[in-house]
């Protein structure tokens, strides 16, 4: 067993090995952003509830201002004294300023309309952005800066750059306060981040989840009410995503995460901003969990797996892996949309996935060495059927002696002595042969267990190696078709011009020790004890009662209403000093009423009474040999003196 749990425990750390390996690869990260990907799309609410407008600088705003980009920068004054005039609570540009238009009037109108703005209250951000430079021996990072007029008048710089993963899709938060949109939140109010660790966007939903306007809706009048902009945070960026003007720039957009079911595959850098802004105010970004979580849920995997692959069916242990890795996914889910937190869940559903394939394998392995250990060891005394069931289920063996409560079955054939001098001794194998090959399936049938052929007898029992909560139903059964399939036995001899024989069988249920007994050279699966013995004595004691099946009511106790059985006597056992009542099946239910009326009344020694009851019962079944014979045990009572001793019961070896 400890080789097992060592071979079990061995495979499983050997996979996830393999799982940690690939958990360093580029297609594990990419699967790892789309299961991202997929609980933002599930836990998105679709719309945005903070006052932002985005003025989207798109294709509409291109063909009614009839102006190429970059706009002409007057034009962004009138936008911010038309936003100042309605009452904006903040206005962001993610718009590079850095270079001074052709024309300086241009560049001091906008200075001046920032001026006024932030006269007025109104915060105004400009984008910065960082510029990578790549020379033979180093990396230089450069700050781009808006121009100083428009610092001068009060805009404040914010670094609009963000990290898209390597599918160009932005998940994780910018570090650090400078940032375009934490600028803008810290403007609006907005707390610094308690943490330090950079956080992940919480998407509010597809391109479009925030009220989002042409650029020229803002400049035209009456396009859009009076009043409109007031208390609200206005975004302004490009959103041309196929405007002419755009194409010999870099594009401001994104792959978004939304594209897993047919969404808008890109947003634009302006909508990322909002995002960002949106978390920052509701603080309802996403925390990455620490990877020791992803830890402990593996080492949880491998505490439940590895122990069920040894003891439980490999179906149980598949449901334990699907409850497993379905509890994974549940776990996160429920930590992303409810508690705001990510915990990846790919890590430990491959690990479930891996431990569960590894010792899957390593029990197939040990399965298939005790399943032909097995078959070897009962196949010859048990029918197919339970072998299969005892190598699905080797734990419901054990090897050696245990006591377990069976039913036991004896036979013997009456006569077979006489018969087999008629014979020769290969037509004596030959007839054994037959009735064994007769008797054996029908046992089989029911789950019963073949001990051992004795001569002419046969030694079964119900109830192990597996458990039966029916046994003795199953041996009485058993029993009653034995005897119906001896009537094609008796015909085919008495057309061979031979004797009929006939066939005795005893039934007793009760304890006894079964396993497999002998010596290391030679043992065998069988049971011993006195309940072994009792089922011995029953089939012989047929031939007093001349009936073809006996049983102790230790057995009839277990039996279900529609196996009707007759009551026969009482019976002391050899070293016992409780009486045991003996039955027969019978299908005349007013026979076994009378018998039943008989006994009592025997026993409670109504002798008149007893001998009216019996002599109804022979009436019904003319020269029935247990009637007669308590008819005498009744005679025998009436010629004995009034004290003299008597039992109800007769000792079981002397009949």
């Amino acid at each position: 067993m400890r080789a097992t749990v060592f071979k079990a425990l061995g495979a499983a750390l050997l996979a996830l090995l393999l799982v940690a390996a690939a958990a360093h690869s580029r297609p594990w990260h990419a699967l790892e952003f789309k299961s991202f990907d997929l609980w933002t799309q599930l836990a998105a609410p679709g719309r945005s509830a903070q006052p932002v407008v985005i003025l989207a600088i798109d294709e509409p705003s291109f063909q009614q201002l009839g102006q190429g980009w970059p706009f002409a920068r007057s034009l962004h004054a009138r936008l911010i004294d038309r936003l100042r005039a309605d009452g904006a609570a903040a206005i962001g540009f993610d718009v590079v300023f850095a270079d001074p238009a052709a024309d300086p009037a241009q560049d001091a109108a906008l200075a001046q309309a920032v001026g006024r703005a932030v006269a007025a209250g109104i915060p105004v951000v400009l984008a910065s952005s960082r510029e990578r430079v790549d020379s033979a021996s180093a990396t230089l990072w450069t700050e781009v800066q808006p121009l100083p007029a428009l610092r001068a008048a009060g805009a404040v710089p914010g670094d609009a750059g963000v990290e898209p993963d390597e599918d160009f899709v932005v998940r994780r938060v910018p570090p650090g306060a400078q940032g375009f949109a934490a600028v803008l939140a810290q403007h609006l109010g907005a707390p610094r981040p308690a943490s330090p660790q950079p956080g992940l966007l919480a998407y509010r939903g597809p391109r479009g989840s925030f009220d989002t306007r042409s650029y020229y809706q803002a400049l035209e009048p009456g396009l859009l009410p009076a009043g409109y902009f007031r208390g609200k945070t206005v975004l302004v960026g490009r959103s041309a995503l196929t405007a002419s003007e755009l194409q010999h720039v870099q594009a401001d957009a994104f792959n978004a995460p939304f594209a897993l079911h047919g969404g808008e595959r890109l947003i634009p850098g302006v909508e990322v901003q909002a995002t960002l802004l949106d978390n920052l105010l509701t603080g309802d970004g996403l925390r990455p969990l620490p990877e020791g979580w992803s830890a402990l849920l593996v080492l949880l995997a491998l505490a439940a797996l590895v122990p069920a692959s040894l003891r439980w069916h490999p179906g149980a242990t598949a449901l334990l892996a699907a409850a497993l890795g379905t509890g994974v996914l549940l776990l996160s889910w429920l930590l992303f949309s409810a508690a705001r937190l990510w915990l990846p869940p790919l890590l430990p559903l491959a690990a479930v996935l891996a431990i569960y394939g590894a010792t899957a394998l390593a029990a197939y392995a040990a399965v298939r060495r005790r399943a032909r250990q097995v078959r070897t060891m009962f196949a010859q005394y048990v029918p197919p059927e339970v072998v299969a069931r005892l190598v699905a289920q080797p734990q419901s063996v054990r090897l050696g002696g245990e006591v377990r409560e069976l039913t036991l079955l004896f036979t013997d054939l009456a006569d077979f002595t006489t018969l087999s001098e008629q014979l020769s001794a290969e037509q004596t194998a030959e007839l054994l042969t037959g009735y064994f090959n007769a008797m054996t399936p029908l046992i089989h049938a029911t789950g019963g267990t073949l001990d051992k052929f004795i001569g002419d007898a046969i030694m079964a029992f119900w109830g192990a190696p597996l458990a039966d909560a029916q046994h003795a139903e199953h041996a009485v059964r058993t029993a009653i078709a034995m005897q119906q399939a001896m009537a094609p036995l008796q015909a085919e001899l008495q057309a061979r011009g031979l004797p009929a024989i006939h066939m005795r069988i005893g039934l007793h249920t009760g304890a006894a020790v079964v396993g497999h007994m002998g010596s290391r050279q030679r043992f065998a699966y069988t049971a011993v004890g006195d309940a072994v013995n009792l089922a011995a004595r029953l089939e012989g004691a047929n031939k007093a009662f001349g009936t073809g099946i006996l049983l102790s009511g230790a057995t009839a106790a277990q039996l279900p209403a529609d196996i009707a059985l007759r009551p026969l006597d009482d019976v002391l056992v050899k070293g016992k000093t409780e009486p045991v009542r003996v039955y027969t099946p019978c299908a005349d239910a007013q026979a076994c009423r009378l018998a039943q009326a008989a006994l009592e009344a025997f026993q409670a020694r109504a002798w008149d009474a007893a001998a009216a009851h019996l002599h109804a019962l022979l009436e019904r079944l003319p020269g029935d040999p247990a009637a007669q014979r308590l008819l005498q045990r009744i005679a025998d009572a009436r010629s004995l003196a009034p004290d003299a001793p008597w039992t109800a019961a007769l000792a079981l070896d002397k009949l």
